[in-house]
């Protein structure tokens, strides 16, 4: 196999990829339709995810040289400062392109390289802040294609934001509730830390249901049939949070494999939404 750049690598391009077809789900759900445009869409999400990756691992080096040695900066393939300047390079050519976009696209790029920032920074090590902080960087990206459409169409794409958004913190706060034992032997400060355990897993439970209820707003434009579908998710959904309510320890909550199906729950919503968008 031929080596992979360790610019490549340290902006982890899976994910940054995965993010900028997430953008353009977004816009095909706010008008059922796509322009050539759409494609600065996807090219500002895929280098302000990738900026983001990269400045997450410049502040976590000394942590990466312990726990994941193999990336690029701890394995020497590349220099520390090196990382952070390309990675300010990334955010500004992600910034600049979006100003070809809209204003509410472009306030949402500024905003979220900030935020970015901030998060790898000092945001996430400050218990359920960190936590908050991802499940909305996550969910904003379906926000910004739906911006691209303008603000009146923002409304078809908050739902699918907010079911992203409330799954991806009962998730979040799963992974922390089930690395407890782990975080509290390296003196690690979370939210499961904090409350314990079972409190974390209930209310990652509501915040299911948070998803859960957000998922039927679409109803009152897109009717019974993306109803049928929908409710399908949900149920899986819902299933998942009742495995994980008997638990009350880390390891009982991991062996319900619930933060891997909530993530394969959220897949199945993005199939039903997107599905509804072209044909409903």
């Amino acid at each position: 196999m031929f080596p992979v750049s360790p610019y490549v690598r340290v902006i982890r391009p899976l994910n940054a990829l995965v993010a900028g077809c997430a953008a353009l789900i977004g816009y095909l759900m706010a008008t059922g339709t796509v322009v050539p445009g759409v494609g600065l869409l996807f090219l500002v999400v895929f280098l302000v995810t990738g900026a983001g990756n990269a400045i997450n691992d410049y502040f976590d080096v000394e942590i990466d040289r312990i726990n994941r040695p193999d990336r690029p900066i701890p394995s020497g393939a590349i220099r520390a400062r090196a990382v952070m300047l390309y990675a300010a390079f990334l955010f500004l050519a992600g910034i600049a392109l979006s100003l070809f976009t809209n204003p509410y696209c472009m306030v949402i790029a500024i905003a979220n390289s900030l935020l970015l920032i901030w998060y790898a920074a000092t945001l996430k090590r400050t218990p359920g802040a960190g936590n908050v902080a991802i499940s909305y960087l996550t969910a904003s990206i379906f926000l910004f294609g739906g911006a691209y459409a303008g603000p009146e169409r923002l409304v078809l794409v908050a739902p699918v934001a907010l079911i992203t958004f409330f799954a991806m913190l009962a998730r979040e706060l799963w992974k922390d509730a089930e690395d407890v034992e782990g975080d509290l032997a390296h003196g690690a400060d979370t939210l499961p830390i904090r409350m314990g355990v079972y409190p974390a897993i209930c209310l990652g439970f509501v915040f299911l249901v948070g998803a859960v209820i957000a998922s039927l707003i679409p109803v009152l434009w897109w009717g019974w049939y993306y109803l049928a579908g929908i409710v399908l998710v949900d149920l899986l959904i819902l299933w998942v949070g009742f495995t994980v309510l008997p638990c009350r320890t880390a390891t009982c909550l991991k062996g319900t494999r619930a933060t891997t199906l909530v993530k394969y729950a959220m897949f199945a919503s993005l199939v039903v939404f997107f599905t509804s968008a072209i044909l409903l």
